[in-house]
């Protein structure tokens, strides 16, 4: 029995889906206006994890993700200037051109990762006409008004609103600190925006209501209506979305079509910097290629994020990820001398594997699994089946690594003497230049009290 944490109503469930041995999930994409760092490739690690743990119960699971290319504005409030808009001016280009590139380095970053690639990703700009249409029901049921700027939600009209977060409109209103401008309400967002006089707007459409664009929330829902039908099973996100995006959405579906959207909300919480807030100001929103470029694999990202249970905070650290890059190839190296996997595996350790997942994803406890499942006395062809079927949920392509031997060529070792040499002389910028290229060339080091210890990111 698979257990998961609902964030709608705020406790662990037994999960079942609405059809039999079948998942309908949909996953808050990107806004593809800049690079996402690793704190955005949280949530997706949360998502694959999921997914795989779903595949691995034996559902089959179609994966629906968006890629917001229009709408987004700089402030979840409607308010601000338009991301896209933002990169064109910074970068020079089309907010097509711009949608384009970061669309492809956000999934190069999922390769990166071993994300699986969702089933479909539709793009706002692509489903323009099922967004007029939710919004055209909307009105219809009587949840819009229009204002000199957009057409907007009236919240007060949907007696549920507030239902996900747990904060009423009225008591959002009493705390909030915006600039109401001509809503009616605090929590009231904009489904449709005109384009504003004299606005430099690559994207923008005709509409019953005026020329502009859909505003973010409505992407969301229609696209969930378009591709799994509603209400499906599950929908996922970051703690981040659940006050306003996730709770706009939860109103246009509710609006539209007088059900709920999602049966299972479920949100990943945040990853912090040095115990602090993740900030461009702060310089420290690493992206997967300064990851990289600093000599560290992606895939100990990948293991140092299923070391963390996705509901607590992370905490990133340069000496957290060294850990978990260390304890990878430490993984690794110990499998190269396992046979190929034979034609029976550890059932216990299975068992206890995939119980720590069923248990709202216990990532933390299914790696301890794993260290078990090394250090237990049995048939090395059995360890091997068990680790490849484990490693189906955690994406670290162990695969290539099970039986293959390092084949270490002479420029790599000629590099590592030159590092140890480096480090005699305590000369540390020099060490680390040298180790980013070793680890350039598909190899990595590891200092230990014997040693250095050469280790290999590809398969030779």
């Amino acid at each position: 029995m698979i257990r998961l944490y609902n964030t709608l109503t705020r406790q662990k469930e037994a999960f079942t889906p609405i059809h039999e041995g079948k998942v309908g999930m949909y996953s808050c994409g990107p806004t593809v206006y800049w690079f996402a760092h690793i704190g955005n490739m949280r949530s997706f690690l949360f998502a694959d994890v999921l997914r795989r743990t779903l595949e691995l119960n034996g559902y089959e699971v179609k994966q629906v993700m968006n890629i917001t290319d229009v709408g987004h504005l700089t402030s979840d409030e409607d308010e601000g200037e338009d991301k896209m808009i933002v990169a064109m001016k910074r970068e020079g280009k089309t907010a097509y051109e711009i949608a384009e590139f970061y669309t492809a380095a956000f999934k190069k970053d999922l390769d990166s990762l071993h994300i699986k690639p969702a089933n479909i990703y539709p793009k706002a700009t692509d489903h323009i006409t099922e967004q007029i249409e939710m919004i055209k029901s909307l009105e219809k049921n009587g949840f819009t008004y229009q204002t000199s700027d957009g057409v907007y939600f009236d919240t007060s009209k949907l007696a549920e609103y507030g239902r996900l977060s747990g904060q009423k409109s009225g008591e959002k209103k009493a705390g909030a600190r915006v600039d109401m401008g001509e809503k009616r309400n605090a929590t009231d967002f904009a489904l449709w925006k005109f384009s504003a006089t004299g606005s430099d707007r690559d994207m923008e459409w005709k509409s019953l209501w005026g020329v502009g664009f859909p505003g973010w929330h409505i992407e969301c829902s229609a696209m969930s209506l378009k591709y799994l039908d509603v209400p499906f099973d599950i929908h996922t996100g970051g703690i981040d979305h659940i006050a306003v995006h996730h709770e706009n959405e939860i109103a246009q579906t509710m609006g539209a079509e007088g059900v709920l959207e999602a049966n299972v909300w479920m949100h990943n919480e945040f990853l912090t910097v040095d115990n602090g807030k993740m900030s461009k100001s702060l310089g420290n929103l690493f992206t997967v290629d300064e990851l990289v470029a600093k000599g560290y694999d992606p895939l100990a990202y990948r293991y140092f994020v299923l070391g963390g249970q996705y509901r607590s905070k992370l905490n990133f650290t340069f000496e957290a990820l060294t850990a978990a890059q260390n304890a990878l190839n430490k993984l690794r190296n110990t499998i190269r001398s396992w046979p190929m996997s034979g034609g029976v595996g550890c059932a216990d350790l299975e068992n206890e594997f995939l119980s720590a997942l069923n248990d709202d994803l216990n990532t933390p406890q299914a790696l301890a699994v794993v260290w078990k499942l090394v250090d237990v006395d049995l048939p090395l062809e059995a360890k091997a089946k068990t680790l490849l079927w484990m490693d189906r949920v955690l994406g670290l392509n162990l695969e290539s690594y099970l039986g293959q031997s390092i084949d270490v060529p002479d420029r790599v070792k000629q590099l590592v003497k030159e590092r140890e040499e480096a480090r005699k002389q305590k000369n540390w910028k020099r060490s680390d230049e040298l180790r980013n290229q070793i680890t350039q060339m598909g190899y990595s080091i590891e200092d230990t009290s014997e040693g250095t210890k050469i280790q290999s990111h590809v398969v030779e």
